[in-house]
């Protein structure tokens, strides 16, 4: 049995064994108390050991870090805090723990505990963080298998570039010192594995089209590489993305959609992760004190998460929103790092203000100018902008980013000419418009963001278990 089930069982004077992972050791060689967790509860059990019964020898081996197995008498507790413990009978030693074991009971920092990433699990702030990751993992194929979607596996190792940033990481068979030359002087990568150059992916999204182009209804869910020299608080070279693409949607199918869905899994993780976040709630306010005035939040963590699901988000378009910053007080008074002006990438300064000061909400916006935009994106009638969205929430900034696709194929070569993407390494893409097109939409959904935003971390390194960033590829 788990520590979680055992600790909601009614003693009986039943006999039991607990396996898992030494927390705490207090007492003495002749009387010790022995508390033990598996991960699968924030609580711990504890066993009280009798050195009369188990030997010194053992005893000593019972550290902290150490995993064992406890075998007793399940009895209830005389000590606050807990309904029942063990009286130990019998002790096994799977594994010991020397001194030099770094994850002591006493409070660790954040970097410290970046660097024993192998490790950091066996904390409550990590046990529960990626509890929590697992329920709203789990939140997502419930949420679109319900809605009739299909899970499709999209390429990890592709030849195009979806977002036509450039910035990926290349995938070949060659040495690096080796590779062969072609008559110009470059890498023939005709010679290579696949017969052409190829990179890890950056979204699943343009596989999933020809999926949706069919089934209707698929969302993918999988790792994808972003080769961004950004060492921030918010950025990733590898992360998880939910990406559901959907025939005869329009955007403010997306748009209903996004908000639905993201509504849904926070509400998942709300009703069967209460013990979790009510430790994570009780951090993020410790935390929020330290912080210098202006950078407090005005809702505890939980009150934050209700605050999404008990008010619509706004909706207003890109030139709105611009109008809405020009006419701030940061924007007159020069606080803004970033200039605003009408077909600027708005920056995070810009969606944090939208989302955190002024309508103090999470915010979609739409419509944005088409030149800072994908090539896939469906052209409004006023040539200008393009049927883009994106969600934007408070503390985060951007949460998911998507649109309405351009199902037009003259409308998409034109566009593709103008970005100078070739059409030849796009034929596959362009053959969905030539065939059976049709109106559709879909968005992608960072999930580290996602689960960054419900744990209430403030670093999106602390919500993967094993985060890959610039110079960093440890474990």
């Amino acid at each position: 049995m788990q520590i979680k089930d055992i600790l909601e069982l009614e003693p009986t004077n039943q006999i039991l064994e607990v396996k898992g992972w030494v927390r705490t050791k207090r007492g003495q060689s002749s009387h010790a108390f022995v508390s033990i967790n598996d991960g699968s509860t924030l609580k711990n059990i504890q066993a009280v050991v009798d050195g009369e019964k188990i030997s010194e020898d053992i005893l000593k081996k019972v550290s902290c870090g150490a995993c064992v197995c406890i075998k007793g008498e399940l009895v209830s507790s005389a000590g606050s805090g807990q309904k029942v413990e063990l009286l130990a009978s019998e002790v096994l030693i799977y594994g010991e723990a020397d001194e030099s074991y770094p994850i002591q009971p006493k409070k660790h920092s954040l970097e410290f505990l970046r660097d024993k990433a192998h490790l950091r699990f066996r904390t409550n702030t990590f046990a529960a963080i990626f509890r929590v990751r697992h329920a709203l993992a789990f939140a997502v194929h419930q949420f679109y298998n319900n809605k009739g979607f299909f899970n499709l596996h999209t390429p990890i190792i592709t030849a195009s570039d979806a977002e036509g940033a450039g910035e990926m990481f290349h995938v070949s068979t060659f040495e690096l010192n080796k590779a062969p030359l072609n008559e110009n002087g470059e890498i023939d990568f005709s010679q290579d594995f696949f017969g052409r150059e190829t990179s890890l992916t950056v979204s699943g999204q343009l596989e999933g089209e020809l999926g949706a182009l069919a089934l209707s209804r698929i969302y993918t869910f999988g790792p994808t590489f972003r080769a961004e020299n950004s060492n921030t608080t918010r950025h990733l070279a590898e992360f998880w993305m939910i990406e559901p693409e959907m025939a005869f949607h329009d955007l403010k199918d997306n748009m209903d959609l996004a908000e639905e869905f993201i509504k849904g899994v926070i509400n998942y993780a709300l009703s069967n992760c209460q013990e979790d976040l009510a430790f994570l709630n009780e951090r993020f306010v410790k935390e929020d004190k330290t912080k210098p005035q202006i950078e407090r939040s005005e809702h505890s963590l939980i009150e934050k998460l209700d605050f999404v699901l008990e008010n619509d988000f706004a909706r207003i378009t890109y030139t709105e929103a611009i109008q809405i910053l020009r006419n701030s007080k940061p924007h007159k008074k020069k606080k803004f790092k970033f200039p605003v002006e009408w077909g600027i990438d708005l920056q995070s300064e810009h969606e944090r203000y939208l989302v955190e000061k002024h309508f103090k909400k999470p915010v979609i916006l739409t419509d944005y100018p088409k030149d800072i935009k994908a090539f896939y994106m469906k052209q409004n009638e006023d040539g200008k902008t393009v049927a883009a969205m994106d969600v934007l929430f408070p503390g985060i900034g951007e949460m998911i980013g998507g649109s309405q696709r351009e199902e037009n194929l003259e409308k998409l070569k034109t566009r593709m000419a103008e970005m100078e993407i070739d059409e030849e390494n796009l034929w596959w893409y362009l053959d969905t418009r030539r065939f059976g097109t049709a109106p559709h939409s879909g968005f992608g959904l960072g999930f580290e963001r996602l689960v960054q935003f419900v744990t209430g971390m403030g670093n999106i390194r602390d919500v993967i278990p094993f985060p890959r960033t610039p110079g960093n590829v440890e474990f």
